[in-house]
């Protein structure tokens, strides 16, 4: 998916940026309102991220109030934490308000809910990635066609990490998600459930994908390279 960012501030483009190409999408960068208008006519993009700061006056609210024509979702980002501001982005034409600093794996899901809202297609159902696939339907998961017995809350902490690869998963979306409970209350829980997918993640002793672990950021899916268990860090092996 191509994506058009119109973000004036790098250090949030850079974020923004991993949160998309973690997922796969390809971002381009405008730090221009006119030549973000400009190549929007002469080329087609799947979506558009725009962060107005806290510019509640923005000229980027009268094209998206004057678009005619122009089905392309619109996203706004914006630090403002009151409710008018993101009113008046979605009065204004966008699809949707996202304020930030946000969770990568938010935007990337609030990504999909507008494009779902904008174009119905099937809700996702089946993931394949590094020879892992994922049965929604079937609470199946599997490596290379052989089963992987999971519980139905492993399943669940599967599917939003396979969902995702390379973007960090806070505990609080985990325990939301899997628990409908805060870090502080799942957080240990969270920390066992992880443990124990990491080791049935593992096959004939290599770890085909990992989950990794950062500081203040949450747990990220990634694939590895003909890693072998004695490779990985010591919470990563079986005891």
């Amino acid at each position: 998916m191509n994506i058009a960012c119109y973000i004036r501030n790098p250090t949030v483009y850079d974020q923004v940026r991993g949160a998309l190409v973690g997922a796969g999408f390809h971002p381009t960068r405008f730090d221009s309102e006119v030549t973000l208008l400009r190549t929007l006519k002469r080329q087609p993009f799947d979506f558009v991220i725009i962060d107005i700061g806290g510019d509640v006056e923005d000229g980027i609210f009268f094209w998206l109030g004057m678009r005619s024509g122009d089905h392309t979702p619109a996203l706004i980002l914006s630090p403002a934490c009151g409710g008018g501001v993101a009113a008046h982005a979605l009065d204004s034409g966008a699809d949707d308000f996202l304020r930030r600093p946000f969770d990568a794996v938010e935007l990337i899901a609030r990504i999909h809910a507008v494009r779902r809202r904008c174009a119905p297609q099937k809700p996702r159902r089946m993931i394949e990635y590094a020879g892992f696939q994922l049965d929604r339907d079937a609470g199946r998961f599997t490596y290379q066609g052989d089963a992987i017995a999971l519980t139905p809350r492993e399943f669940s902490m599967a599917w939003l990490f396979f969902s995702s690869p390379g973007v960090y998963i806070s505990r609080e979306t985990l325990g939301s998600v899997i628990w409908s409970a805060g870090s502080e209350i799942a957080g240990r829980t969270i920390e066992q459930h992880v443990y124990k997918l990491r080791r049935k993640l593992q096959v004939d002793g290599r770890q085909v994908v990992v989950i990794r672990t950062a500081y203040n950021q949450g747990y990220r899916l990634d694939p590895v390279g003909g890693s072998t268990a004695e490779d990985l860090p010591l919470d990563y092996r079986e005891a």
